[in-house]
């Protein structure tokens, strides 16, 4: 019995003299820098009110935290059983806009080994406010045209949308780093002559939420009529040597979903070509022997045959291949879901798909391939994949 007493103590004290030595040899020689971590505060993000924040380490040692290189925690001394340290960063204190906080941990050592985090991050504590810019305004619009609304807002958002029609339409800045915000909510031809309530849900970077309420009025619009024949002859042939019209839908149905989440142009569009005479009005009822009763969702213009076709705004080519009805095509993005089309081009000009094109470039020369009857223009507009007339967007009070 005394002899395995003797023993254990032994153990003892041969355990506590080699720890003692393990300890003394990392108090001096210990390389290794704190692993440090921070919660309750992402960088960059944007943040009202206090931030409840905990700092957490893997070492014992001297906390310190500066706001903005001012001390917010001055070598609070962390021990083995609390590594781990709750605090505060007072944003009601401070102006609102871009902060730094950085946190540093000593270790206890001889060296003294530091681990360093700094973020950076943005106060908003200013209350959420938005207006009409056309606050008495009496909304109508046609059929088959596109209703625009601007709204003004005091301070740079997080995300804003209309909500109408059973749908949902982003709205973005009308320049850049303007707090006009607008939205162009196209009203399809079909669409019932009504009133219609819009609401505009406006979400700032810290999460507060504003609700715009306003409605619009829908009128009917007397849309002309058309007969028209292109020979069987004609039809065949281009069937024979393009690609299908189906294919082109399902093309513009991904393109407007992949479309940029930023406007690329600014002010009005203009017209693609000189023009001498409009053909055919948009909304048009035709009435043809191959494709039956249908509206004609674009705007026929002339000029002198195989004149140039440019572009009505700055953008990018998104699509250039030949399809049985529309002929050589051209599409050109917008952004935010607003495509330009050019159907029955003679000749393409010297562009490529993903290009960036300005306003006036060429896109090719006007010509009477796919369905058509004679040389023209087929110049038609698309927001979120709906037909609009797109010589309304080219009105300067538009």
């Amino acid at each position: 019995m005394a002899l395995s007493l003797r023993y254990s103590l032994l153990l003892i004290f041969l355990a506590s003299a080699a720890w003692g030595t393990w300890g003394v040899y990392n108090y001096f020689f210990d390389p290794t820098l704190p692993v440090v971590t921070i919660s309750g505060l992402e960088n960059d993000a944007c943040y009202a009110g206090d931030i409840q924040c905990g700092f957490s380490g893997n070492k014992t040692g001297q906390l310190s935290i500066w706001l903005d290189g001012q001390p917010l925690i001055n070598s609070f001394k962390l021990n083995a059983k609390e590594q781990d340290h709750p605090f505060t960063v007072p944003t009601k204190t401070i102006t609102n806009g871009k902060h730094t906080i950085k946190v540093e941990l000593q270790d206890g050592t001889w060296r003294k080994n530091k681990a360093i985090i700094e973020r950076s991050f943005n106060v908003d504590n200013v209350p959420l406010q938005g207006v009409f810019v056309r606050a008495d305004a009496d909304y109508k619009v046609f059929q088959g045209r596109t209703l625009h609304l601007q709204f003004q807002v005091n301070k740079e958002i997080q995300d804003a949308q209309i909500n109408t029609l059973s749908r949902s339409f982003k709205c973005f800045p009308e320049a850049k780093d303007s707090l006009i915000y607008e939205c162009f909510i196209p009203i399809s031809c079909e669409e019932m002559p009504n009133e219609y309530l819009l609401s505009i849900v406006i979400k700032d970077k810290v999460g507060n939420v504003l609700n715009l309420d306003s409605k619009f009025q829908v009128v009917m619009f007397p849309f002309k009529k058309q007969a028209l024949h292109v020979s069987s002859e004609k039809v065949a042939e281009e069937k024979a040597i393009s690609l299908s019209g189906q294919l082109l839908e399902q093309e513009l149905e991904k393109l407007v979903h992949n479309s940029p989440s930023q406007k690329l142009w600014r002010g009005a569009f203009c017209e693609p070509i000189e023009v001498a005479r409009v053909t055919c009005e948009f909304g048009t009822i035709r009435t043809t022997k191959e494709k039956g009763r249908y509206m004609h969702k674009g705007v026929d213009v002339i000029n002198t045959p195989k004149c140039v076709v440019w572009a009505p705004q700055d953008g990018v080519v998104v699509l250039k291949e030949r399809y049985e009805y529309s002929g050589n095509t051209v599409v050109i993005d917008h952004g935010m879901g607003v495509l330009s089309l050019f159907f029955h081009l003679d000749s393409f000009a010297d562009i490529k798909v993903g290009q960036k094109i300005a306003k006036g470039n060429p896109l090719g020369t006007m010509g009477m391939t796919g369905y058509a009857t004679g040389y023209h223009l087929h110049w038609e507009m698309r927001v979120a994949n709906i037909q609009v007339d797109p010589i309304q967007w080219t009105k300067p009070n538009f």
